[in-house]
């Protein structure tokens, strides 16, 4: 059974980092694609940021762009989303998803199939 857990959200001050992991099992790595997205208070699910299968393709929304990178190590089955200089508006549940496709990915949260519970990033001002 496919199974993807997130972890290494926490309280970051404005400006700060933070290193979130979704380390998954249960599911051949290589044929997933996997996207990062996050749930404000009271707004939608939006985006964050995707990688191919192989890592060799990533996207990122407008709003993280030149702020957040993400990574994966087949290896290890884990997905790294390193975000620095963050601000209060990236407050939010972070949630990391894994599609079956390869080649590439999508920012688009109904290609994901399988969901993990999600670690909350809380920036202070």
């Amino acid at each position: 059974q496919l199974h993807l857990v997130e972890s290494g959200g926490g309280l970051v001050q404005r400006g700060g980092s933070l290193r979130l992991s979704c380390v998954g099992s249960g599911f051949t790595r290589e044929h997933y694609a996997i996207g990062w997205f996050r749930r404000a208070p009271g707004k939608e699910r939006e985006a964050v940021a995707c990688i191919s299968n192989t890592g060799v393709s990533t996207r990122y929304v407008d709003p993280v762009k030149g702020r957040v990178t993400i990574s994966r190590d087949n290896a290890k089955n884990t997905v790294t989303l390193q975000m620095n200089s963050l601000k209060p508006e990236d407050t939010a549940l972070y949630y990391c998803a894994a599609d079956p496709v390869v080649g590439g990915c999508f920012l688009d949260a109904d290609e994901y199939r399988y969901w993990g519970q999600g670690t909350q990033v809380t920036v202070s001002s």
